[in-house]
């Protein structure tokens, strides 16, 4: 089991940066696919951010974050970090992190464990 724990979010002005963060305790962790995902107010489902390998060689990115944003992870810290650049409006939500075991999916229903959420609210 995983204990993940999000953070950083927050609120900026369109155009600037925030870092989101998502640590867990077990040693464990770097067994792990993680995913960032956000949910809208909205919204009725949680949509695919970004994702990394458990090794942190491969990341994939939706098409609407693609160059603004960019996934990492540190197995050493047992943490995944979204770094969000040029932020918009309409990224305003509430970001989850989730752990896939093994292999990641863009698929928010495949994941095993997930985050409490972290606000992020981009001002126009």
């Amino acid at each position: 089991q995983l204990h993940l724990v999000g953070s950083g979010g927050g609120l900026v002005q369109a155009g600037g940066s925030l870092r989101l963060s998502c640590t867990a305790p077990e040693p464990t962790f770097s067994s792990y696919a993680m995913g960032w995902f956000r949910q809208a107010a909205s919204g009725n489902e949680r949509e695919f951010v970004a994702r990394i390998s458990w090794t942190g060689d491969a990341t994939y990115y939706a098409d609407s974050v693609k160059g603004r944003f960019t996934i990492s992870r540190d197995n050493d810290k047992n943490a995944v970090y979204l770094q969000m650049s040029s932020l918009k409006p309409e990224d305003t939500a509430v970001y989850y992190c989730a752990a896939k075991y093994y292999k990641g999916s863009d698929d928010p229903n495949v994941y095993d464990y997930w985050g409490q959420g972290t606000q992020v609210t981009v001002s126009s």
